[in-house]
Formats: C-alpha cells, structure tokens, sequence
C-alpha cells in the first residue's frame, strides 16, 4: 500500500516572487473565502509565528482570521500583507 499525504502549497511557497505569485492569482478568483484561505497559506509558509509577530496579533487570531472559514477585518489583511512583504495594488480588468 502507498502511503500518501495531503498536497501543502504552503511547502512550495518558499520565496518572495512565488508568494506574490501565489496570492495574485488568489485576488483574481475575487472569492473572499479562499483569498482569506490563501493568505494564510502564505503566512504558514512563512511561519506564522513570525508573521503574528511582525503584524502585532495573536498567532491564534491569526490562524482563525485566515482559514477561509470567516471573513478577516481588512485591517488584518492588510498587517497580515505587510508583515509577508506584500503590498496591494490596483489594477484594471482585462476585457
């Protein structure tokens, strides 16, 4: 029997570019949800830890903010992008 694990896009996201890349194509989805999911994959990729840190919350706020399960404060967002490096930028939509 072959023993399997569940796929992590967390172990992939080990660079600043692959992030970015990561959560471009996350804000493109325009779903809340699995933006919110995917910005804390890229917090776990980072350690959370360190990011709870850097954005001044809790590590447990912080994973409960970013499980896609509950709509984060924007503000949370926005430390949360910080703290990875990231800044939000606007855009027009392709036709």
């Amino acid at each position: 029997m072959v023993k399997t694990r569940p796929f992590d896009p967390a172990e992939y996201l080990d660079d600043p570019e692959t992030i970015v890349e990561f959560l471009s194509e996350a804000l493109e989805t325009n779903d809340p949800a699995y933006i919110a999911k995917a910005i804390g994959i890229a917090a776990r990729a980072r350690g959370m830890t360190d990011v709870a840190r850097d954005a001044g919350l809790s590590r447990e706020n912080l994973y409960r903010s970013l499980s896609g399960d509950t709509k984060p404060e924007f503000d949370t967002v926005v430390r949360v992008l910080a703290a990875l490096g990231v800044q939000l930028a606007a855009k027009t939509k392709a036709a």
